[in-house]
């Protein structure tokens, strides 16, 4: 990654054109400055030197190196969009988005790794998560720096995410505010309630159809707490449709739930190119209205 500094920058610390300018996270500035992978004109410096107008700063990231032997499993994946830093994929539903105890071989991670061939040097780095019941648009990035980039941006301007479900009920207006905090039930539960000692959560909604017996809604998050749509949804009396924890299970949506990933928004962190992807409400959430 390179940048050539300009009159404004010239006399500041390379420590700050890495931070300030250039979006370097923290470790991976530590990482690099310890073997020689930051250079100003093609030679290697000190993070606490100055630069001049017209120099060019370069940092080098590491290859992916594993953690773990990812396991593939081959499900057919839908990718809207890919550049050279990122993916963004339309997890279906019900799939774990990264693998864990529950799911070691059979989440979106292992997916994307057989997609991809199985290649040696797969890490796997997801700038949002999606509940296994939840369908719709996440972002992979592809190193690193561009995951921390990304994860930066969530819940500001420059990264908006829509989400559309299907509600049991009428919601009390056809937009509104929901801004109620969210804690856990107990220590031991994966359960969220509304609390005063939660963390503050706000939820916006619109309504966008209803019929006789449910409604679908338009949702954008101001923040991003655990469950945060569908605790808040049953906040109201109108939970999300077959939400096993905060409603009732359907057995025409088995293992998953109505909540869609329906729209991301965003600045690219490194292109500045705006990107605008939607998918359409999956056919099964769109029969709950019929």
């Amino acid at each position: 990654m390179e940048h050539i500094i300009t009159a404004s920058e010239s006399g500041r610390r390379l420590r700050d054109i890495l931070r300030q300018v250039m979006g370097v996270s923290y470790s991976a500035m530590k990482s690099a400055k310890w073997d020689g992978r930051i250079t100003v004109d093609g030679r290697p410096e000190p993070v606490d030197v100055f630069v001049r107008e017209g120099q060019t700063v370069c940092i080098r990231f590491r290859d992916n190196t594993p953690v773990y032997q990812v396991k593939p499993y081959p499900l057919p994946l839908v990718i809207p969009y890919e550049d050279e830093h990122l993916y963004v994929i339309d997890k279906p539903a019900p799939l774990a988005s990264q693998s864990s105890v529950n799911h070691p071989d059979n989440a979106l991670e292992n997916a994307l790794y057989a997609h991809l061939g199985c290649p040696e040097d797969f890490v796997y780095r997801p700038v949002n998560r999606l509940d296994k019941g939840t369908s719709g648009l996440m972002i992979v990035a592809k190193d690193a720096h561009v995951q921390h980039r990304l994860q930066k941006l969530l819940h500001s301007d420059d990264f908006a995410r829509r989400y559309l479900a299907v509600v049991e009920g009428h919601l009390p207006a056809r937009s509104g505010v929901i801004d109620a905090p969210i804690g856990k039930e107990d220590a031991a539960s994966i359960r969220r309630l509304i609390r005063e000692d939660g963390k503050p959560s706000v939820t916006h909604y619109e309504v966008l159809e209803e019929s006789a017996r449910r409604s679908l809604v338009r949702l954008r998050l101001e923040t991003g707490r655990t469950h945060q749509i569908r605790v808040h949804m049953a906040h109201l009396g109108c939970p999300v449709c077959g939400d096993f924890l905060y409603g009732t299970e359907l057995p025409e949506l088995p293992g998953r739930f109505a909540l869609h990933s329906h729209e991301l928004t965003l600045t690219h962190p490194l292109t500045m190119e705006g990107l605008h992807i939607v998918s359409p409400l999956p056919a099964a959430l769109r029969a709950l209205l019929d």
